[in-house]
């Protein structure tokens, strides 16, 4: 696949990820959609590592979805508490 469809899925992929886990996050939509782009790649990495799956098939296969969707909800939480730390100590 090309960067292309990789931005496309991340975006989507930190959209979904943003109405599993609702929520006030600082940084607005933008920043979901790092977190979506980042976590589109993590889950691929993720899924060859650890499970010795090619994730990255193609566009609408679904294990390319699940897996960018389930690396943008580990980077989300990972946000979550990043942020929420930094929050409290002001």
């Amino acid at each position: 696949m090309g960067i292309i469809a990789w931005i496309i899925i991340g975006l989507l992929a930190g959209l979904i990820a943003k109405a599993l886990m609702p929520g006030k996050d600082p940084g607005g939509i933008i920043i979901t959609m790092l977190i979506g782009i980042a976590g589109g790649l993590l889950g691929g990495w993720l899924g060859k590592v650890i499970f010795g799956v090619d994730s990255i098939d193609g566009f609408f296969d679904l294990s390319t979805w699940i897996a960018a969707i389930v690396g943008s909800l580990i980077l989300l939480a990972l946000y979550r508490v990043i942020t929420g730390n930094r929050r409290s100590h002001r």
